[in-house]
């Protein structure tokens, strides 16, 4: 029963986190496209009331006017429309994923014992580690070199790219891409709570008070939101990235994941040009040639053909069963052994031959080609059993 609960408990989570996440990046791509879209007030009286930009919308079959002060009206409002519970529910929900899935599961999700003989504590510890140091370097370059955006921009870049390097050492694949996600995440909501937030306070608390806001405080919140905007795209991928396992399966999935991460943020920057009235088609066009080199150098030939059927005679199915029976079916089965899974993950399983003559092709790709099963080789088979399953696989898969 505490497994099911568990499983319960994650899928509502889960689903908070969705449709948290879609709440807060669909508000980020809407103030950003609206902010590039503004322009400046033709009527003497708004400039004369401090409007900076406005624009005229319509949706859902009316008309909208937005207007956009330089600093803030002379006035404010008996209602003001905060945005914040979206970044925060969504991080809150995230964090709450990561807990369950990979720490309270590290041996299975977290930790590779090919990559790294960590016991599931210093993974934990490893992975907040990178939560809290990734948002304090990035806080820091930020405060140091807001007024420099290429130089941050580049280092910012680099900080990524190590993260993922040393992720790669520690973690297993998958794990890799959701840590750097989880990260990018952090830095996002972070922004919201310790400077977008408090910016918007004290600029509030200064009208309050009759005293003209302090606009550095706007320059920096616009900045974060701005960053925010360009590591949805990144982030969003690192998500959805555990579907894909031939990503982080790759030998050197680290670089394929800043690669991906790079791209979409490349083809953000095209949506935030043309928002501002400047349409490069030179920006998806350089992405799909990018996607394209990358997906071929992900594929050599020698993977992109069939197998070829080996001369020497094909592994008994005896054999077969037995390793998967001892390395996938305390998961993969219609009662798992394996604490935590209540139902073997995406309702395959491995009891009956049957069963395992028609997941034949799966075994092969998840077990031989990409080897990413057991999850963290946490039932540790072998590269001698994994060589079996492929001559088995590459004989027609024969039955018993």
């Amino acid at each position: 029963m505490e497994a099911y609960a568990l499983e319960w408990l994650t899928l509502l989570v889960r689903w908070l986190h969705l449709v948290a996440a879609i709440a807060w990046i669909g508000t980020s791509f809407y103030f950003i496209a609206l902010d590039y879209a503004l322009v400046s007030p033709r009527d003497a009286r708004d400039l004369a009331r401090g409007v900076g930009g406005e624009a005229w919308e319509i949706h859902g079959g009316g008309f909208y006017r937005v207007e956009k002060f330089t600093l803030a009206p002379a006035e404010l409002p008996e209602r003001l429309h905060w945005f914040k519970w979206e970044a925060y529910t969504t991080w809150l929900s995230g964090f709450g994923l990561l807990v369950l899935l990979y720490y309270l599961r590290a041996d299975a999700y977290l930790i590779d014992r090919q990559v790294a003989d960590l016991a599931p504590w210093q993974a934990v510890a490893i992975s907040l580690g990178l939560l809290l140091g990734g948002w304090l370097v990035y806080d820091w370059l930020c405060r140091r070199l807001g007024h420099r955006p290429w130089v941050l921009a580049g280092l910012l870049a680099l900080l990524i790219v190590a993260v993922a390097w040393g992720s790669s050492h520690w973690f297993s694949g998958r794990a890799v891409y959701l840590q750097v996600g989880a990260m990018l995440g952090t830095w996002m909501a972070a922004n919201v709570f310790f400077v977008i937030i408090p910016g918007q306070r004290e600029m509030v608390a200064a009208k309050l008070a009759g005293r003209e806001p302090d606009p550095r405080y706007g320059w920096a919140g616009k900045q974060r939101s701005v960053h925010n905007n360009y590591l949805t795209l990144p982030v969003l991928f690192a998500m959805m990235s555990n579907h894909f396992p031939l990503t982080y399966s790759h030998p050197h999935g680290w670089l394929v994941l800043v690669a991906l991460m790079g791209i979409a943020a490349w083809f953000r920057h095209f949506f935030n040009l043309r928002h501002q009235g400047r349409t490069v088609w030179a920006i998806p066009a350089s992405s799909a040639a990018a996607l394209t080199l990358l997906a071929l150098w992900m594929a050599p030939l020698d993977r992109l053909r069939p197998p070829m059927a080996s001369t020497a005679p094909a592994v008994e199915f005896t054999t077969v069963q037995r390793i998967v029976q001892q390395r996938c079916v305390t998961c993969h089965s219609a009662q798992p052994s394996y604490p935590g899974f209540p139902a073997a993950p995406k309702g395959v399983v491995f009891d009956t031959p049957e069963q395992i003559r028609a997941q034949a092709a799966a075994i092969y790709q998840q077990a031989v080609q990409t080897q990413v099963m057991p999850l963290g080789n946490l039932t540790q088979m072998t590269p001698a059993e994994r060589a079996q399953l492929a001559d088995w696989y590459t004989h027609g898969a024969p039955g018993p």
